[in-house]
């Protein structure tokens, strides 16, 4: 029955097709319910490649079972091909009498709430509670792995700004050291969970595609020794692996590359803890110590050095990779920084509550159509007795943090037309915003860094004429000028008036009583006429 087979894959087709757009259709507002409508496309765009592929063979017919059945339907009597194929049905129903029929029509539907949806969906057993359902990276495991491989502490939060970093200054590791398993299954693990979790969150891109770019650009990079780190090593000119062999008067250890004086000494560094860490670095390279097993030392050299550098080609391939799929998730990797320096304020209950409410805020949340969703929105509202200013998620912030940053105290400004800031934190900042710039300019003030403290009207304007009156005082002081008078009281023309710049000569010629100082008034310049006198 393979034209039964045919119509029915080109129904499943069509269905498949209709349950996609009707889901694209939607615009889910939570994390949750996105990430479950794409999860759930994904799943229908693999099932209708699936499809398209059988299809695909019953047209070729390779067996020729399509035109036989066809030359069947079209040659003989119909009736008879009729009642021989339900027949056959009717065995094939007796043989399995509680095979399930699935339904196309509703198999791909959007189920409503109330009909029997289950309230686990599917992307609920993916993601950890640190993930959030794909916002935030969870690399705590990791980070305590990588603690154990290398000598050098960092906290989670340096950890996630470093991890895909692999150079001297960021892990303490040599190159020598990095040819263990341990830090192989490292590498191994951190890159399968960054690539799981660019699965998990972006089901809806072609990330095989990614994922085989990034192997061809290895590969050219590997064939090029551009590979970060990873280049071949120089070797010192005219020496020879190992570098020396001491002055031949001692016993050489190839392992630890040092020369000791006598048999005593040698045998007793034997089981020290750095020459035993040195020999199982040197067997993990692929050397041996002292002899080839019988090898000549060409064959052996070449053997060695091969698997070498296949242990190390395995390990920069996952290094490579690491840093390939950090760069495509830079914002997730900023936004998990983030939410770590935010937990790091918090109490072990407070972070507890946050999780809590989150996961009840996923999960409760049924689907709803359009008009209850526009009648639900005005009924939904947040417990806030104290009047507490919300948070990031629309949540008031903790009590004890409304009263360190003293958000209960106001500051009002009547340049900003009587606005009231609450908390000092927010009043001294508010200094440089456009409101009060702008309010001081009204005022016909242009140099507003002079009144950040200053909130009165008139106590802006009052400063304000200050300081251009000391202005035009800067302007018209430093210049005094005399009037020279005769021996007999007579004062001389104006053109005798004589204007002092330099003021140590000015009290110069005051002290010696050469001139004398009265003050007279003209306009609102205050003048010194300096009268002479002779003896």
């Amino acid at each position: 029955m393979l034209l039964e087979e045919q119509r029915f894959l080109h129904e499943d087709l069509e269905r498949l097709e209709q349950g996609i757009s009707d889901r694209v259709a939607e615009d889910p507002r939570h994390v949750r319910d996105r990430l479950n409508r794409d999860h759930q496309i994904s799943g229908f765009l693999n099932r209708i490649q699936d499809q398209s592929k059988r299809l695909l063979d019953i047209y070729k017919d390779t067996e020729g079972l399509r035109s036989k059945e066809i030359q069947s339907i079209s040659t003989g009597d119909p009736f008879d091909e009729f009642y021989k194929q339900m027949t056959e049905i009717k065995e094939h129903h007796r043989r399995y009498p509680n095979q399930p029929v699935e339904n196309l029509e509703r198999a791909y539907k959007r189920k409503a709430s109330g009909e029997g949806e289950s309230a686990t969906a599917e992307v609920d057993n993916m993601f950890t509670g640190e993930e959030a359902f794909g916002r935030f990276l969870d690399l705590t495991t990791l980070h305590e792995e990588y603690l154990n491989i290398q000598s050098k502490r960092v906290s989670y939060l340096q950890y996630l700004q470093i991890f895909d970093n692999f150079g001297p200054q960021y892990i303490a590791m040599k190159r020598a050291e990095k040819s263990t398993d341990q830090y192989f299954n490292y590498v191994g693990r951190l890159a399968d969970y960054l690539e799981s979790f660019l699965r998990r969150t972006r089901p809806l891109e072609d990330l095989d595609k990614f994922f085989a770019s990034i192997d061809q650009d290895f590969e050219r990079a590997w064939e090029e020794d551009s590979v970060p780190g990873w280049g071949p090593e120089a070797q010192p000119a005219g020496s020879a692996v190992p570098v020396t062999e001491g002055t031949g008067e001692g016993v050489w250890c190839p392992d630890c590359e040092k020369e000791f004086k006598n048999d005593n000494v040698y045998k007793s560094h034997l089981n020290g803890k750095k020459h035993i860490k040195n020999a199982k670095a040197r067997q993990a390279r692929g050397e041996t110590n002292g002899t080839n097993g019988g090898a000549p030392n060409g064959h052996a050299n070449v053997r060695g050095s091969t698997v070498q550098r296949l242990k190390e080609r395995a390990i920069a391939e996952r290094e490579y990779r690491i840093k390939r799929l950090a760069s495509t998730m830079e914002t997730v990797r900023t936004d998990s920084r983030v939410n770590v320096e935010r937990k790091q304020g918090m109490t072990e209950r407070e972070r507890q509550m946050e999780l809590d409410a989150f996961f009840a805020e996923s999960t409760e949340a049924p689907q709803r159509n359009g008009d209850d969703d526009s009648d639900s929105d005005g009924d939904e509202k947040i417990y806030n007795p104290l009047k507490l200013p919300l948070a990031w998620d629309g949540k008031p912030i903790p009590y004890w943090l409304y009263k360190l940053h003293g958000l209960g105290v106001e500051f009002p400004c009547e340049i900003c037309g009587n606005f009231v800031y609450m908390g000092r934190r927010a009043f001294d900042k508010h200094f440089n915003e456009a409101r009060h710039i702008y309010g001081l300019k009204c005022l016909g003030i242009t140099n507003t860094t002079l009144f950040r403290e200053i909130t009165g009207i008139e106590d802006a304007l009052k400063l304000w004429d200050k300081i251009q009156r000391d202005k035009k005082k800067e302007k018209s002081g430093g210049k005094t000028s005399c009037r020279w008078r005769t021996r007999t009281g007579t004062s001389c023309p104006r053109r005798s008036t004589m204007i002092f710049k330099n003021k140590a000569f000015y009290d110069h010629l005051r002290k010696r009583a050469i001139v004398e100082t009265r003050q007279s008034t003209s306009g609102n310049i205050s003048k010194n006429e300096e009268l002479t006198k002779h003896r």
